[in-house]
This record gives structure tokens, C-alpha cells and sequence, in this order.
């Protein structure tokens, strides 16, 4: 907020044309106040965040200028050419209204110029030393803060759940959980739902412990902090980039050829854009926002805005129906708190892939979220996680709909194949009716939500998106919201935690095969069978095989030692023997085991496995000895 304080023998005015369209009803005639302190106001965009607070600030510098200067009057003249980013008309009165209310309990006389009218005005400045002032008024990081999330996210701090067990028979079970105990269910065979369960009725985010997962990206130089953005916004060396790249091209890769269309939306928006702005009051997210040139925009949360605005804007008919809408947001932004991020798994800038699904009503929206839960469990199984292992499900639900829709819901559960947590709740706040997720269970307990579907039953009308039907009439859709895999790095997150406890179980962790950055390192026994070595390479490379020769002087069992610390999968060391007789002996770190192979076995084994996904060639130089260190 910018204001310019005057310290006058009068100043008058008269309201002669209406500025806004809603301006303040007032009578068209000229006022005259004396021996004031008058008070030329621009409340700006980064004050509607918190106008309460703004407004006591305002106060305090008011006040403060009123004590030099010793007057007793104010008057408030609101003056938007002070600044180049001026707030909404709304939230501008809000705060002049709440400063001229405050400076009243002060015992201040205060006049307040109407809002919204081109005005005449007339001064006399006193001309003393402090009669002409200007001040800044901003918000702290705390205060901003405090106020700019979304009213969904203190709805969903205090709604009440009921929750329960579903087994795939469809009987229910009622939960509680009474101190550190959940009550209600046995949990003896399903340890990870009870460590699900206890989590989501607990509702604590905060990470007081590391997850095993960070030192270990770290280590395996796939992800690092970057100490010159904000918290929660990562980098990516070669070797993260490659599996980030390779897991972004396996989902979409999926989605398209299930039919979905692909499409591209921007990550900013206006914030004053009506529908957009309801839509952030209806999504439990917390938002960043920026100040343009031209307005106050929020970053993306997902893929949402531009798609249903884009959709809004398309002739659609029934005939099309149902249709995919995706898109693999790079990136989307949510502020989470200090207290949660927590490397790959909570962070505020991550990838999203968002696939929309218009249906024409409840009946399709039900048909495609099973087709969609089919696919989910292909994309998950394809990426190294196993949904009856690694992922517990849940499901969120209002009450009416759960009643309307049980035999729909069984089959959900019947589907998973295992019990699943439910969270029931009484009235519907949000804008789904029921969502379902794929739930993992890291080293710490902690449960993360990768994959998602929900069904909306508002944002067809609140964005005016129609289609026509076969009666030729206008209607609006039901909407799906799918993200197959969940956050690609929350994807990342899962393979490394998981691999932690493989590591505690005593096992040899490895990625997917079509997932290493490395697939094949080889290890020539001395300098002389480097050059056998990279021919070596060259041919495999030939067949898509991401292939490196550690070509450093060192001794073999350091070669096989620093493979095995970078997870290399196969491992091959070369020498006299191996160049005469072909016969190549071939290291497992996964079983620990050694199988003699020649060159065309291991081709066929390396390519049995890993052609059916996508391919990158490999990210660092093939020789060790050329590669910088990024650890």
C-alpha cells in the first residue's frame, strides 16, 4: 500500500462522474474539511492477501504522522495512480473502510473521501517541514502467508471424517483411533493399512525425521537442493533428468494410447478470473501468487484451469464423449509449509501429469473411472511399484453418494483386491463426490498419494463447459480428474524408499532395468582391454543399451565396487579370457550372482525387458574417466 500524506489548512472536494460501475452512493455534493491530515491511499495487489492486517498498518503510520505533526483529523482519500499494481475495487474499500474504522477508536476524526468517483478536489498544504510525507506499507513473508490459501485448505483442516475399513466382500468395518491405537479393525495381516490409517485420521504433515530416500538421491546423484530458489524447487543431474524424462514419457505414452488427446495450457492465471477464483476456494492447495505488469496471477496447481477453460471454449457433442483431456504439467506449484517438504515426496514445484475425462453423466464417469483404475494399475506395475505390495488404497466419499452407489463402490474395492481405508464424510465440501488413491508407505510411515481419480459434479457448470446431447440440447459434463502415476518425483520418491527397505530387508535394491541410467558397466582388467571395451560398448549402444566403461586406473574390485555403490545392474568385467573365448561373465547386482553370457545372449536378455518401454541413450559421457562428479 502507497500513501502520501499532506498535513492541510482544508482540502474540499466534489464527487462529479461514477469511476466504477459499483461505486459508493453518495450525493453529488462538495465537502470541505479543515486543519486535516489528509491521507492519499492505493491499496495494491500483494495487500489483499491479508487486508486486515494492511489496514493496521495503514493505522499505525497514520497515527504515527498525526503525533508529529499533532492533528486530530484525517481525512482518507483513496488515490489509485500512487501505484502501477492497484488491488480489486472490492478489496481496496475493504481496507480504507477497516483504516477508517480503527482510526474512529482512536478517537481520530476522520472524513473519507467516496470511493469509486472521479472527484474535483482543492488543497492548501501547511508547508512545515513534515507537511508533506510519503509511506510503503507491506505485509511480511508470515503475514502474507497466513491469509493467501485457499478456503478449502481451512475446510479440510477442520472436517470431520468418519472412517473405515472395506474388504472386497464389501462388509465395513468402523475405525477410531484412541491415543496411538487404531480400534475398530484387525490389522495383523495388514500392517501398512494400519500405518496408513493411523496417518490419515492423525492428519500431522509435519517431517521430523528425514526420509531415508534424500541421502540416498543424493548419493546416487539423481537429485539435489538448490540454495537459490525457494524451498521445495529441486535439480536434476544427468542421471536424475534421464529417469525423470523416462517416467514422463512411459505415462504419457500410456494415456495416448488409451485414447486421451494431448494438450498444452499455461501456468499462470488471473486471479480475479471468476470461475478460476471459485475454483481456488473449492481445492484444499495452497497457492503461489505474482504480481504482472498487468495483474495478480496464481501459478497452476494442476492442469484444471487451462483445461476446462480450453474445453469451455471447444464444440463439443455427446458423439465425443467420453473424452480424455491430458497433459503432463511441467510444472505445477502448491506452497506447502517449511514443516512438510520433505525432498522428493513434499516439494512446491513438481510434474503433474492431469488427464481429464468429459463424460456425459454419472453413469459414464462411473464406466471410465474403472477403465482408468485398470490403467492406473498397468502405468504403476510398468514403473517398478506393485499395487498389492507397495500401495495401500483409499477412498474418500460423501455419505449420499456412498448410499446411492454401494454395489459401484464394492466393485472399486473388489477390483483392489485387498481391504481399503474410507474416509466417509457427512456433507460434500469439495467439489468431487468421491476420489480414490494409491496410497505408499515409506521407511518413516508416512503415507503419499501417487495415483488419484476423482469424479466433480461442479466444474462443468461453474466453467460454463457444454456439450450438446443427442436431443440437441446443452448440458454440462461430469468431469474425472486422473493422474495415472501421481507427481513423476513423488514416483522417484516411492523407487527410492522402497529400495531403503529392500536395503534394510538385507537385499541388493535396483531400479528397473529400463529405468538405470546405467544398464551395462563395463570393466576392462587393466588399459590394454579398454579399447576391447568400448568396441564392446559400441555394439550394445547399437541396440539401445545404455551402456559405460570405467576406464579409470583402478584395480577390479574397485570398479566392481563402485558400480554396485551406483546401482548398476549388470556388471561385466573384460579381459584376455573374455576377448578369446566371447564368453562374457555377466554380474547381477540384484542376486549377487555370476552367469556367463556372450555378447548376442546379453542383448537378447537387456532387450526382452526393456523394449517395451521408453528409451534415452546414456546421459553422461561412456567414459568414467571423462565424467564430472555431481555428488
Amino acid at each position: 500500500m502507497k500513501i502520501l500524506l499532506l498535513h492541510t489548512d482544508f482540502i474540499e472536494w466534489e464527487p462529479k462522474k461514477k469511476a466504477l460501475k459499483n461505486a459508493e452512493k453518495v450525493a453529488k455534493k462538495a465537502k470541505r474539511v479543515k486543519d486535516a491530515l489528509v491521507v492519499f491511499s492505493a491499496v495494491e495487489k500483494a495487500d489483499e492477501a491479508n487486508p486486515q492486517k494492511i489496514a493496521e498498518k495503514n493505522v499505525k503510520a497514520i497515527m504515527d504522522v498525526c503525533k508529529k505533526v499533532k492533528a486530530r483529523k484525517v481525512v482518507l482519500y483513496p488515490y489509485v495512480h500512487l501505484s502501477p499494481h492497484p488491488a480489486s475495487p472490492a478489496k481496496a474499500l475493504r481496507v480504507l473502510k477497516e483504516s477508517e474504522k480503527l482510526l474512529k477508536e482512536k478517537k481520530i476524526s476522520v472524513d473519507r473521501a467516496p470511493f469509486g468517483w472521479y472527484k474535483a478536489f482543492n488543497l492548501k498544504c501547511k508547508g512545515h517541514p513534515l507537511a508533506e510525507l510519503s509511506r510503503e506499507i507491506s505485509l511480511g513473508e508470515e503475514e502474507q502467508k497466513e491469509q493467501d490459501v485457499s478456503e478449502a485448505v481451512r475446510k479440510e483442516e477442520k472436517l470431520k471424517s468418519e472412517w473405515y475399513v472395506m474388504e472386497p466382500s464389501g462388509k465395513r468395518f468402523k475405525i477410531e483411533l484412541k491415543g496411538d491405537k487404531i480400534v475398530g479393525y484387525d490389522f495383523r495381516k495388514y500392517t501398512n493399512l494400519e500405518k496408513f490409517a493411523r496417518y490419515e485420521i492423525a492428519k500431522s504433515r509435519v517431517v521430523d525425521k528425514e526420509p531415508p530416500h534424500i541421502p540416498l538421491m543424493k548419493k546416487l546423484a539423481l537429485v539435489g537442493y538448490e540454495s537459490g530458489s525457494d524451498p521445495g524447487h529441486l535439480r536434476y543431474p544427468p542421471k536424475g533428468k534421464l529417469m525423470k524424462d523416462l517416467i514422463e514419457e512411459w505415462v504419457t505414452r500410456k494415456m495416448i494410447e488409451n485414447g486421451a488427446v494431448e494438450v498444452e495450457t499455461p501456468i499462470m492465471y488471473d486471479y480475479e478470473h471468476p470461475s478460476l477464483k471459485k475454483y481456488l476456494h473449492r481445492f484444499p492447495a495452497r497457492q503461489y501468487t505474482i504480481h504482472t505488469p498487468n495483474k495478480r496471477v496464481f501459478l497452476r496447481f494442476s492442469a484444471c484451469f487451462g483445461q476446462f477453460l480450453m474445453a469451455r471454449d471447444a464444440s463439443i457433442s455427446y458423439r465425443n464423449l467420453p473424452l480424455w483431456m491430458y497433459e503432463l504439467t511441467r510444472y505445477s506449484f502448491r506452497v506447502e509449509q517449511r514443516g512438510e517438504l520433505a525432498g522428493l515426496r513434499r516439494l512446491r514445484a513438481f510434474t503433474m501429469p492431469d488427464c481429464h475425462a468429459i463424460c456425459k453423466d454419472i453413469t459414464q464417469a462411473k464406466e471410465e473411472m474403472m477403465k482408468r483404475l485398470s490403467l492406473s494399475l498397468e502405468v504403476q506395475k510398468g514403473l517398478g511399484l506393485n499395487p498389492e505390495h507397495d500401495f495401500e488404497f483409499g477412498l474418500r466419499v460423501v455419505k449420499d453418494f456412498y448410499n446411492k452407489n454401494r454395489d459401484y463402490i464394492k466393485a472399486l474395492v473388489q477390483k483392489w483386491g485387498k481391504p481399503v481405508l474410507v474416509e466417509m464424510w457427512n456433507k460434500r465440501f469439495f467439489y468431487f463426490v468421491m476420489k480414490y488413491e494409491f496410497n505408499f508407505i515409506d521407511a518413516l510411515g508416512k503415507a503419499s498419494a501417487l495415483t488419484t481419480d476423482q469424479i466433480d459434479v461442479e466444474n462443468g457448470e461453474r466453467y460454463n463447459l457444454l456439450f450438446t446431447d443427442k436431443d440437441n440440447k446443452k448440458k454440462y459434463p461430469i468431469i474425472l480428474h486422473l493422474s495415472p502415476s501421481g507427481a513423476i518425483e513423488r514416483v522417484m520418491y516411492a523407487l527410492l524408499e522402497k529400495a531403503c527397505m529392500e536395503q534394510q530387508d538385507g537385499k541388493n535394491p535396483v531400479f528397473p532395468l529400463w529405468l538405470s541410467p546405467t544398464q551395462v558397466r563395463m570393466c576392462p582388467v587393466s588399459d590394454a582391454y579398454v579399447k576391447y571395451a568400448e568396441d564392446m560398448a559400441t555394439e550394445l549402444a547399437k541396440e539401445n543399451i545404455r551402456v559405460d566403461v570405467d576406464d579409470r586406473i583402478e584395480s577390479v574390485q574397485k570398479k566392481i565396487r563402485d558400480a554396485e555403490m551406483e546401482w548398476v545392474p549388470l556388471i561385466v568385467v573384460l579381459g584376455q579370457k573374455e576377448r578369446d573365448t566371447g564368453q562374457l561373465p555377466v554380474r547381477f547386482r540384484e542376486t549377487g550372482k555370476v552367469e556367463k553370457m556372450n555378447k548376442q545372449e546379453l542383448i537378447d536378455y537387456i532387450s526382452s525387458r526393456v523394449s517395451m518401454y521408453p528409451y534415452k541413450p546414456l546421459p553422461l559421457p561412456r567414459l568414467l574417466s571423462r565424467r564430472p562428479v555431481f555428488v
